[in-house]
């Protein structure tokens, strides 16, 4: 079990990747900074082929400084070569250290937040790493050493250097300009695709509806609206930027040409060299690269940017992942205490929940559509977490109980029954390595839920690939399989949410069967149901309505409570505080099945 304040205090998996990535840094810097230096090498050629070459006419002097000047060149590329490998180098390890962080990180607030199913903070992760490792981040590390070159230009002529410097200053000033005036549309431009994707994506998730019932033109409407909105968005950011990059382009041009002329006028003044002035020119070129970089890569720099910060509001609450100590096995005694479980806007779905349950007791837990049945049964699974109150087994909170501990005591079977692209052994297993152990503990789970020969007569058996969400079977299959999954390693605790909604009679007697073996193992169970047959078995009884606990107890008990309230129903029809008539209707099934 996880102590929460233990897990405040450690650090967040991004703020601990983000102090290791520092180690990078120095010999980022160092690389930098020898590349820079060495970029000096065309410009000093210049000067000593004009001043030592041509003046003395000494073809050895010449020689030498060709092989220097090669030498330093081909030093310059290995720099290149090798800080290019540290930057991917340390994008890959980034992401392999946050991918599991920002899944679980996924997982956990789609499981949280039903339809918020996204995958943005893995596709954030990819482009704060493709950043680091493109040329985008080139300006960055190399913008600092700019100020080599301008002190260069000024050893060479004051005026050279001013020149060179204030046409510096003006593109850095289009640069912030150009974030400026595209920041706001870019950011509009994103959160607009975003917003499309998601529309998008839930068409094709449920094709099968859409294209039954003829929903594809509006839908399509319908994701046309922030479609647009974001190209248009992005059309007035690549105007506003593709105008400012043309500026600076001719500007540029005109620095050129500028520093050019200035330098021939100092020649012709003899207060400089024509070296000089070549070298000059290549200078403050490469002075000026980072800028022009900078404006030309300024869209993604922004991306990246955005994505961190992203990647911080969801990284950033999340530990890294680390190997748990495991709990000894619970014998399967639930105790709910004051659960409270509120929606945006302070509405509760939940209020006031209090039971216990002892193990080997079977519950079912019933109520009109709305009452909050399967979000309680998320909670005691530990899917959901309470806004108040505990969910207990075996004294331990399931809320604050390490996931990959708490399954393999707890079964869940959901009303979506969730299943996974793979074969039918692997989704049983839950995905863990499939071995001799596994594999028999996958046959005898199926066998407890009824389904070991409807498998076999499958076309390869266990080995049965069922595609997408389990999509070449049948909705009784994959709900037989799907508590196949929550039977395997025999767990303590296991919770069915309508498990007997997609069954035939078959599949509904072997349900029926499943549970009383379970309940002979001391299996604690709690099942949502209204079909008399099921209901009937259990033990106790728990009834909300409207999200309160209304009745819980004995089964006898409850349902000669709930006969009492059906008779008043009966002279009372409006009245606010009864069961509605559903309820009253499987009361009646109730007391039929008992009575005979």
């Amino acid at each position: 079990m996880i102590n929460t304040a233990t897990q405040q205090q450690q650090p967040s998996a991004l703020l601990a990747v983000m102090k290791e990535a520092k180690r990078a840094i120095k010999p980022l810097i160092w690389f930098s900074a020898g590349i820079n230096v060495l970029m000096l090498t065309g410009a000093l050629y210049m000067l000593q082929v004009y001043h030592r070459v041509l003046g003395s006419h000494s073809l050895e002097t010449l020689v030498v400084l060709s092989l220097m000047a090669a030498g330093a060149l081909m030093t310059m590329a290995a720099l290149e070569v090798v800080r290019g490998r540290l930057l991917a180098t340390v994008g890959t390890w980034m992401n392999a250290r946050l991918a599991p962080v920002l899944l679980t990180a996924s997982v956990e607030y789609a499981a949280s937040a039903p339809g918020q199913v996204t995958a943005r903070p893995l596709r954030d992760l990819d482009q704060v790493r493709n950043f680091f490792t493109s040329p985008s981040i080139f300006p960055i590390l190399d913008a600092p050493w700019s100020l080599i070159f301008f002190a260069a230009i000024f050893l060479m002529h004051p005026w050279l250097g001013w020149l060179a410097l204030c046409g510096g200053i003006v593109l850095f000033a289009l640069a912030l300009l150009n974030e400026y005036i595209t920041r706001k549309p870019l950011a509009e431009s994103g959160n607009a695709q975003m917003r499309a994707y998601v529309k998008a994506e839930a068409a094709i998730r449920n094709a099968e509806v859409v294209q039954a019932m003829g929903m594809l033109k509006p839908l399509l409407e319908n994701w046309k609206v922030p479609q647009d909105q974001a190209n248009k968005r992005q059309v007035l950011a690549a105007r506003r930027g593709g105008a400012i990059s043309a500026f600076a382009r001719s500007f540029r041009q005109a620095l050129q040409m500028a520093i050019l002329g200035l330098g021939a006028y100092l020649v012709l003044q003899n207060e400089a060299s024509g070296g000089i002035m070549i070298a000059a020119s290549i200078l403050m070129g490469r002075a000026l690269a980072p800028v022009e970089q900078a404006i030309a890569t300024w869209k993604a720099t922004v991306g990246a940017r955005a994505a961190y910060k992203r990647l911080v509001a969801i990284a950033g609450q999340y530990p890294e992942i680390k190997p748990v100590l495991p709990m000894p096995r619970p014998k399967g005694k639930v105790e709910v205490e004051n659960i409270t479980l509120g929606r945006q806007g302070g509405e509760h779905i939940l209020k006031g929940i209090n039971f216990q349950l002892m193990p080997g007791e079977v519950m079912a837990l019933i109520g009109q559509s709305g009452a909050g049945k399967t979000s309680l049964a998320r909670i005691l699974a530990g899917a959901w977490r309470p806004s108040g109150g505990r969910a207990l087994l075996d004294g331990m909170d399931v809320a604050q109980w390490a996931a990959e501990d708490r399954g393999k005591y707890v079964g869940y079977l959901p009303q979506d029954i969730e299943l996974f692209a793979g074969t039918i052994a692997e989704n049983i297993a839950r995905f863990a390595p499939l071995n001799p152990v596994v594999f028999k503990h996958v046959v005898r789970a199926s066998q407890l839920a009824g389904v070991h020969e409807l498998i076999k007569g499958l076309p390869k058996g266990y080995a049965t690939e069922i595609g997408e969400a389990g999509a070449i079977l049948s909705g009784g299959q994959r709900q037989r399989i799907g508590l196949a999954r929550a039977l395997y390693g025999d767990p303590a605790l296991l919770i069915l949410d309508e498990p007997n909604s997609n069954l035939d009679k078959e599949g509904e007697d072997a349900l029926v069967v499943a549970i009383g073996i379970a309940k002979a193992t001391k299996t604690t169970i709690i099942l949502i149901a209204h079909r008399p047959n099921i209901v009937a078995k259990v033990d106790r009884i728990l009834v909300l309505n409207r999200g309160q606990q209304d009745l819980f107890g004995p089964r006898d008990y409850v349902f000669n409570e709930l006969a009492i309230r059906a008779s008043k129903v009966a002279h009372m029809p409006n009245a606010p505080q009864l069961p509605t008539l559903e309820v009253v209707k499987d009361v009646k099934e109730f007391k039929e099945v008992k009575e005979a």
